[in-house]
């Protein structure tokens, strides 16, 4: 009589207890106008095909959030990021940021020490750094491009960090890509940009 009695309390017991699904991690995109769909329609843009690609390879434990601002700089992208941080929680951060410092002149140590404090508040929070680099047209002087330029490589060596070492590798000197203010790339050059940042970000899943 006890050990019939003991079955159905088991399967009782069995078929209550809650499901709980595993909390989607999220990707943080965090950048300028290159990375918030300046001047192009939103569902052209390259985080947008970043989502699309993660559900159409099965990746349905990622969630994509675009905290891009255009027009934002490394000092901005310093002075936000707690906040960011803590807002999204996020698992993964894509940093891309430091062009528009690069235009303006910006001093080469002060790139550099604000894109090392993003990172440095990130991995505090154990979150997986993909640094997206960055190149200046040679107008701009041989000596800053150059350094401009290491300072990407620079950071992912001293921090450890995975590297997209340009984000616009094999079409920058392309019109056909960019917008006529030949800065911002259009719709067609969405799609190159995803495989470019693709390539080295999925990798950093193996982690998650």
């Amino acid at each position: 009589m006890k050990k019939n009695i003991l079955i159905p309390l088991l399967l009782l017991i069995v078929f209550t207890i809650p499901i709980v699904k595993a909390t989607p991690t999220t990707i943080l995109v965090y950048g300028d106008s290159l990375s918030a769909n300046f001047g192009i329609p939103i569902e052209t843009g390259w985080v947008t095909l970043l989502a699309q690609r993660l559900k159409d390879n099965q990746y349905t434990h990622y969630h994509v959030v675009n905290a891009s601002i255009s027009g934002e700089t490394t000092l901005g992208g310093r002075n936000r990021i707690n906040q960011t941080l803590a807002a999204h929680n996020p698992g993964i951060i894509i940093i891309e940021l430091g062009a528009n410092d690069g235009l303006r002149g910006t001093a080469i140590q002060t790139i550099y020490d604000n894109l090392a404090t993003i990172i440095k508040r990130s991995q505090e929070n154990n979150i997986s750094v993909l640094l997206v680099g960055m190149q200046l047209p040679p107008n701009y002087g041989m000596s800053y491009t150059q350094k401009f330029k290491e300072i990407f490589i620079r950071l992912a060596n001293d921090y450890q960090i995975p590297l997209v070492p340009f984000l616009f590798e094999g079409f920058a000197g392309n019109p056909d890509f960019f917008l006529t203010d030949r800065l911002h790339p259009n719709e067609i050059a969405q799609p190159k940009i995803l495989e470019i940042i693709w390539q080295v970000l999925e990798p950093i899943f193996k982690k998650h």
